[in-house]
């Protein structure tokens, strides 16, 4: 297989990933396939842990966050080499009690979920998915997930004969713009949660009530390569669906000794305070019953690295003068070191040679980026992870256009390229 080849296959299987998983809930079942089909072993919590040296295993937590890992095979001092992203983006989640008709139009009321760029979710097709708790016939409560997978709402914009101004500025109000326009004549007892019972029960689930639901809208617009060369990724979820995916796919690939783990957190996108969320206690509760003794965890967390993969800003060519002039990452020239000297990233010198030194010994390009010194920057779980584990941590993320839009723009060489590298970090021993 040629290289071309190699990253057109790698491609495709980050595509169906992305289409496959238009909520957290439906990621992390994504995830739990692949590790299934290659022999991890679930954990639960209610489990009593008999881990092995080189065991492979993943455990889960509100189906929205996973955490997998695998023990060092050999004796003497533990370390984890250990990568971290996020399951979740910016969208619009469905209110508790959203039905809203207005001018016999049936609609839904959406809120607002993460910082979204809001005025690209304007006429798309636009479907639901999420998690449904139900009651069976039984009378018992469970989950399903659902995914309508065809459009079946949409936001249409404001016709700019009615708005001259639209062009030169306009504000989106969330409350009253936003509203999904679902169809005409639905009557006017249209329950959502009974549109929900008939997708379940065409879906093949045997239920009788839908009693709750967390539900999102997203474009139903499958990812694409763009570009003359087909030079770019275009895809919904990419932050961060992406470092999710490379993150994965380099552990699965990793030949190696030493152990590994790959946690992918929900909630990422508002802050991360939440039992799922990074500034949870999901994490160190795996890693306490991994190793039960407190002097043995301080010393493996002392020896092990944590990388925070999350997209990084590539420079704009319409909006260069957004970037420091000297720290402008391009698409395709590989992932992106991110520093930021008030914390807001966790890189320091140290995480940084290291990856430099990787990077340099597979052969593989790296860039570095700092936000202009009169902006804000934004943060990822990093620093949380960093604080919480006292680990030696590093952000690093490969570069994107449109971040938080609801179609964004990567580099299609760097997927594979990023992967290669974490891979490499799995599979090599770090000691500084």
């Amino acid at each position: 297989m040629t290289a071309q080849d190699t990253q057109q296959a790698y491609l495709a299987g980050l595509m169906e990933f992305i289409k496959a998983s238009p909520t957290p809930f439906h990621a992390v079942s994504s995830m739990v396939d692949a590790l299934t089909a290659a022999g991890y072993c679930r954990l639960t919590v209610a489990d009593t842990w008999a881990l092995e040296a080189g065991g492979r295993y993943f455990i889960s937590r509100n189906d929205s966050t996973i955490i997998a890992f695998v023990l060092p095979k050999k004796q003497g001092l533990q370390r984890l080499h250990m990568v971290g992203a996020h399951t979740d983006s910016p969208c619009l989640k469905v209110k508790p009690n959203p039905e809203v008709k207005r001018k016999g139009y049936q609609q839904l009321g959406v809120e607002v979920y993460g910082g979204a760029l809001l005025h690209p979710w304007f006429d798309r097709d636009l479907s639901l998915a999420g998690r449904v708790v139900c009651r069976n016939s039984d009378g018992v409560l469970e989950s399903h997930l659902v995914d309508f997978k065809r459009p079946v709402a949409c936001i249409p914009s404001l016709a700019i004969h009615l708005d001259r101004e639209a062009n030169k500025g306009h504000s989106v109000n969330a409350q009253t713009d936003l509203p999904v326009l679902l169809g005409q004549a639905l009557g006017d007892d249209f329950d959502l949660r009974q549109l929900l019972l008939k997708q379940l029960l065409t879906d093949g689930h045997s239920v009788a009530q839908v009693v709750d639901y967390e539900l999102s809208l997203y474009d139903v617009q499958a990812p694409a390569l763009v570009g003359i060369k087909e030079e770019f990724l275009a895809a919904a979820r990419l932050d961060n669906l992406f470092s999710c995916y490379m993150g994965l796919s380099a552990m699965l690939a990793a030949d190696t000794t030493q152990g590994m783990l790959l946690v992918c957190n929900d909630h990422e996108e508002v802050g991360s305070q939440s039992a799922e969320g990074a500034q949870g206690s999901f994490l160190m509760s795996v890693l306490q019953r991994i190793y039960p003794s407190a002097e043995q965890l301080h010393q493996v967390l002392d020896a092990s690295t944590f990388i925070s993969a999350d997209n990084a800003h590539g420079v704009h060519p319409n909006f260069a003068n957004k970037h420091d002039e000297q720290h402008g990452p391009k698409l395709n020239a590989g992932p992106v070191i991110k520093v930021n000297a008030n914390q807001r990233y966790a890189t320091n010198a140290v995480t940084s040679a290291m990856i430099k030194e990787l990077a340099a010994q597979a052969n593989l390009p790296i860039q570095t980026f700092v936000v202009r010194s009169d902006m804000g920057c934004g943060s990822t779980i990093g620093p949380i992870t960093a604080a919480q584990l006292g680990v030696r941590t590093l952000d690093l993320g490969a570069p994107t256009f449109a971040m938080h839009s609801i179609r964004e723009l990567a580099g299609s060489a760097d997927a594979l390229i990023t992967h290669q590298l974490l891979q490499a970090f799995f599979e090599t021993q770090m000691v500084v």
